[in-house]
């Protein structure tokens, strides 16, 4: 598997702080029963999700701006109301009749008893610049398939480079490890006033 090269920029001075999920290769399809005419849009499915995640739907009649093609469009973010109903706070549905649809995520992988490391270095086999670990801070491990990375601005405004590259892996608890993001690093320099 290759990791996902996804950028990361710094600003410094600034606290860095953003979610990264990993999902599974694979597809669920869950057909939508009813979507309520609510502010924010509420959609019942039997979703199977157990905490916020990342989903396309296709299909929903009389509200276009809900369809999403999977792999060409970026998923909604859903938020779990409970076992049946998921909600996504960037669209209203009032005053509308959408009907109909299905729900399509990938499933979060499980990181139960996993640990997880990033480490910033000049080049890939060069010295390590800010390391990040589950174990020594910066990251943490928030639910399945979800890892809330953190740099505080006391640590961005001593950076003193412009440019790097990262890799971000997860340890399992059998001992396998997976690299799922790596990319290039820049650095925004601080301004002074």
């Amino acid at each position: 598997m290759q990791p996902a090269r996804i950028p990361l920029c710094i600003i410094q001075g600034a606290t860095l702080r953003d979610t990264l999920r990993i999902m599974q290769p694979t597809f669920v399809y869950r057909a939508i029963t009813s979507i309520a005419p609510t502010a924010p849009v509420q959609i019942t499915c039997d979703h199977g999700l157990s905490s916020d995640w990342l989903a396309w739907i296709q299909d929903a009649r009389q509200m276009p701006e809900l369809n999403r093609e999977p792999r060409r469009q970026h998923p909604h973010r859903v938020e779990v109301v409970d076992a049946a109903t998921l909600e996504i706070n960037a669209i209203s549905a009032t005053g509308r009749t959408p009907a109909g649809g299905e729900l399509i995520y990938q499933p979060p992988v499980d990181l139960s008893g996993a640990s997880a490391r990033m480490q910033i270095r000049a080049d890939f086999d060069g010295p390590v610049l800010l390391e990040l670990s589950t174990v020594a801070g910066g990251l943490t491990i928030t639910g399945p398939g979800t890892i809330e990375r953190e740099i505080p601005a006391s640590d961005t405004a001593s950076i003193t480079w412009t440019k790097a590259v990262y890799d971000l892996e997860v340890e399992y608890a059998d001992g396998t490890v997976h690299r799922y993001f790596e990319g290039p690093v820049s650095v925004n320099p601080e301004v002074t006033r």
